[in-house]
């Protein structure tokens, strides 16, 4: 409700209606073996301090963050670029599933509706207008995750990104939005440092 332009409706999947603060955690859909093991990390250490993790349940980082969240207990939301009815990619149907069971697949697109490259931009702004926070992992310049971040931060929502090597494609994003002002981020301590400055700061205006 906050978002300059929110959906006018919204078709949640599962019983979990958002009850924790969330954050956001996206990245390329070919990661590297560094970035999938810095998803889940990220992943389970924020569930377990009680966040709720939100992604795109897209192939490579979005996955990889869903399931770490559910292997460690924890509440995940996952936002669709397509109709509610509809599994894309098809082979994360027991992903889909499982989620549903704990946590939530949430559509602002009406059933029967096919994912498209217009649809999943328009899916974007829904995972960062729902979170306090957006991190990106790994993406690579025109990477989707670069437009969640741009929409997190027109939002007025935090925007961190993981470093990486160089001369690696998946980290050329990242390292962008490092450089154009994201905060550049190593553990979750930075994250809970940095929301936990803002909240002080809120309380005192």
């Amino acid at each position: 409700k906050e978002i300059y332009d929110p959906p006018a409706g919204l078709t949640f999947l599962g019983n979990y209606r958002i009850k924790q603060p969330c954050i956001a955690i996206v990245g390329t859909r070919q990661p590297t073996l560094y970035g999938r093991s810095v998803a889940r990390r990220l992943a389970q250490d924020l569930s377990r301090m009680g966040f709720c993790i939100v992604s795109g349940i897209a192939r490579g980082i979005d996955s990889e963050v869903h399931k770490a969240t559910l292997d460690a207990g924890g509440k995940t939301v996952a936002i669709l670029g397509c109709g509610p009815d509809i599994i894309y990619p098809p082979e994360n149907i027991d992903l889909y599933r499982n989620i549903i069971k704990t946590g939530a697949v949430i559509s602002e697109f009406p059933f029967g509706r096919r994912a498209d490259k217009q649809t999943f931009p328009i899916r974007n702004r829904i995972i960062s207008g729902l979170s306090l926070a957006t991190v990106v992992v790994e993406s690579n310049i025109k990477g989707g995750s670069m437009i969640t971040a741009r929409l997190a931060g027109e939002q007025g929502r935090q925007v961190f990104a993981v470093p990486g090597r160089i001369d690696q494609a998946s980290s050329l994003g990242c390292l962008q939005l490092i450089r154009d002002g994201a905060i550049l981020l190593t553990s979750i301590k930075d994250i809970i440092e940095e929301l936990s400055y803002l909240n002080q700061i809120q309380k005192s205006q």
